[in-house]
């Protein structure tokens, strides 16, 4: 584990409760003795295999499809080609943006592709052998046709339309104006620029294969990792739910890694540019800005999530008086672009810190002053942004002057100074963010059994996240029982009420909003069962630490299994007007997102003979409002380093003019590795927000959003001198090499 200063929660909104405890995650024994039971392990009794046939095109025609010697191999049971599956619905996709336009997304391509890895047809067979083997029994005949894979050239005036239905190859267009930005650019003492490239599933598939929700069952087992490719469906789901009804047995396909790495949705690659307008002081006049985003061939469910963030967010933790921001969806010929860790977050806070950065040096000011000058204030909360978003609660300022103090700040820049006088190159960068969370409502159900021990049921089912830990968490707090009484149900659209799901950071807030308050619910009942077997008005009953007591009196008391047996026994043994059982359930749907922040602070040297990045001190203070389970939080803090980490310093998708992804395995890909992500100082703050009962906030995708600017930033100080005013990630040796070494 990395090193890790975790600051302890305050006094008094835990009390001596189960929230706030670092607790071990009761579910890794399962899954690091290899008890997990993942979709690869299940193998039901009479199970087919499906292999699929994938254009090896960015863009083409079919010009020809022969399928019969495939139809006729050993083992086979099915050949599917488009016209056969033409007639599901379209694939889902939330039309975020007013005025989308959706291109087609077939199951199975019937006449042409526009992403390499499209399947244009599918083998069922008795092994996966021989579904693979019928592959390449298949022939087609592609007309190949010009590739789109960049989005500033797919939106291009003059460029070849993708579909006919979508104009200019623009799904959407939108821009957020507010105030009078040109004026404020027109009279601002300096104007700085910059353009940076950035390298629901039981419903839908019930609705595309035409059944009742009540006939389509999702039972999600160990999931390992989500990160946004798995927060919609795919065109696989529904084929495999179409393939077993026409069989009438069970059928199975996983992905190679080939595979998954060529069409499951990629994420950032948009490109933004544009300018901050600045008085003589450093205060923000006007911001403008245009941002072009890939959507890929196909658009995934999720497809405009990443760009509309991006847009909306761009004001960052700063008051913005006046914006005129423009975003296009571009239609590209590659694998679909939709969510990844942060979607559209991280591209947000890189560009306006990225800018701060720009606005302090050309006006001589220190990148953390600019910042102060800002901020907003800590009591103008809730704020209302200038692209109409409403922040719940913060205290900004506090995060950056907790992160310089800790970094030793002013240190770090005499150390570069005299540093730098012996020739070496270091640099120091920082970076503040918010972090949206919570969007939409969560179920929760819960239910006290006739043993006294409790099933909590929601509809946030975990890829990892430590749901069966934290949420009991949660409702053991608030039922006064242990986190082993508690069993966490989810994974199951059979199990309880419908979900919305896990993504975005949403899971303690919602989910645990949603439990928090069926909790409080079941208490209050048990509370009036318990008054009537003690004997005393309710308001003199006290829920306590296994049940309930008299006030002042501990040994007049009865615990949950005494209530459960009055509740369930019905009749007399309630009090009137009372109905039996000890359960209820919930949808949570609170007034708005709650908005997570915090600072990063980034010290470094780079080799001036290889252009190798060395990360020498790193502070971090993120404020996510009651952490449930501190230990849980700093793994999650600790996996999204990493993650801003690999973005930033290695993490690349590469296409060719001809739409080839050339990064489509992992000898090309670098992911990072253990000595890849240095050691990093983490503090918590503590600013509950007032949407959730629990003052939750979210933390899961933090570190893809401040890590990012904060190195980059520093990367850009440690190279001010030699002219250098932006670098784009990946920051590589080479990259920077390149620079340090350019005339």
């Amino acid at each position: 584990m990395l090193p890790c200063v975790l600051v302890t929660q305050p006094d008094g909104h835990a009390g001596d409760g189960w929230i706030g405890r670092p607790l071990k995650r009761r579910e890794d024994h399962r899954l690091l003795v290899g008890a997990g039971r993942f979709v690869d392990d299940l193998r039901p009794a009479r199970c087919a295999h499906v292999s699929l046939l994938r254009s090896p095109h960015a863009r083409a025609n079919i010009a020809r499809l022969d399928v019969e010697r495939a139809r006729r191999a050993p083992g086979v049971l099915l050949v599917v080609t488009g016209a056969e599956v033409s007639h599901l619905a379209p694939m889902p996709v939330n039309r975020l943006v007013p005025g989308m336009r959706v291109p087609p997304h077939p199951i199975i391509a019937e006449t042409d592709v526009h992403a390499t890895g499209t399947p244009v047809a599918a083998v069922v067979a008795e092994d996966a052998y021989a579904a693979r083997d019928a592959l390449e029994l298949i022939r087609v005949r592609y007309e190949p046709l010009p590739a789109l894979p960049e989005p500033e050239g797919a939106a291009a005036d003059g460029a070849p339309t993708l579909f006919a239905d979508v104009p200019g190859n623009r799904a959407f267009v939108r821009t957020i104006r507010e105030g009078d930005a040109a004026d404020a650019f027109r009279i601002s003492a300096r104007v700085v620029s910059l353009r940076v490239a950035q390298v629901r599933i039981r419903a839908e598939v019930a609705r595309l294969l035409g059944l009742p929700e009540s006939r389509v069952r999702v039972i999600a087992p160990d999931v390992g990792g989500g990160f946004g490719v798995k927060s919609g469906p795919y065109r696989e789901d529904v084929l495999l739910a179409w393939l077993a009804r026409r069989l009438g047995r069970p059928v199975k396909w996983v992905a190679t890694r080939s595979e998954d790495q060529v069409t499951t949705n990629h994420s950032r690659g948009s490109v933004c540019e544009g300018e901050l307008a600045l008085d003589a002081e450093g205060h923000i006049t006007a911001l403008r800005a245009r941002v072009v985003s890939p959507l890929g061939g196909a658009l995934m469910n999720a497809a405009a999530g990443p760009p509309w963030n991006h847009a909306r967010l761009l004001p960052g933790a700063y008051v913005v008086p006046a914006c005129e921001i423009a975003v296009t969806g571009a239609l590209t010929t590659t694998a679909p672009v939709a969510a990844y860790r942060g979607a559209g977050r991280p591209e947000a806070c890189f560009f306006i810190e990225r800018l701060m950065d720009t606005g302090a040096r050309a006006l001589g000011i220190d990148p953390a002053e600019i910042r102060r000058r800002n901020f907003v204030p800590a009591d103008r909360f809730p704020w209302r942004t200038v692209t109409g978003q409403i922040y719940d609660s913060g205290d900004y300022p506090a995060a950056l002057e907790r992160a310089l103090a800790a970094a030793d700040y002013s240190a770090l820049r005499k150390a570069q100074a005299e540093r730098r006088k012996r020739g070496e190159i270091v640099g120091v960068g920082l970076a503040s963010y918010v972090e949206p969370c919570a969007l939409g409502w969560e179920s929760g159900s819960l239910r006290v059994e006739r043993s006294g021990r409790v099933t909590a049921i929601t509809g946030s089912s975990a890829h990892g996240q430590g749901h069966e830990t934290t949420f009991a968490q949660v409702v053991a707090d608030h039922l006064g029982v242990t986190p082993d009484e508690v069993v966490v149900v989810h994974g199951d659209t059979r199990s309880g009420p419908e979900g919305f799901g896990t993504f975005g950071s949403r899971s303690v807030a919602l989910g645990g909003g949603a439990l928090a308050r069926v909790a409080g619910e079941v208490r209050e009942k048990g509370r009036r069962i318990a008054a009537k077997l003690l004997e005393a008005a309710p308001p003199d009953v006290l829920a306590v630490v296994g049940g309930f007591q008299v006030v002042g009196v501990p040994q007049r008391r009865v615990t949950w299994r005494e209530v459960a047996a009055s509740a369930y026994a019905g009749g007399q043994a309630l009090p009137p007007d009372e109905t039996p059982g000890l359960e209820a359930s919930t949808y949570f749907q609170p007034e708005g997102e709650v908005w997570s922040f915090g600072c990063v602070v980034c010290a470094l040297s780079i080799e001036a003979e290889t252009g190798r990045l060395v990360i020498e001190r790193l502070v971090w203070v993120d404020d996510a409002g009651t952490i449930i389970n501190p230990l849980l939080a700093e793994g999650q803090l600790h996996g999204a380093l990493a993650q801003g980490l690999g973005q930033t310093l290695l993490e690349a998708i590469v296409y060719d003019p001809d739409g080839q992804l050339l990064t489509g395995t992992l000898m090309d890909y670098a992911l990072p590795r253990a000595d890849d992500v240095p050691p990093v100082q983490i503090e918590k703050m503590h600013t509950p927000s007032p949407r959730n009962p629990l003052g939750a906030k979210g933390l899961g995708e933090a570190g893809t959003i401040g890590l990012p600017p904060a190195v980059v930033n520093a990367v850009v100080d440690a190279l001010g001198s030699l002219g250098v005013t932006h670098l784009d990630m990946p920051l590589t040796p080479a990259r920077i090499w390149a620079r340090i070494a350019a005339p």
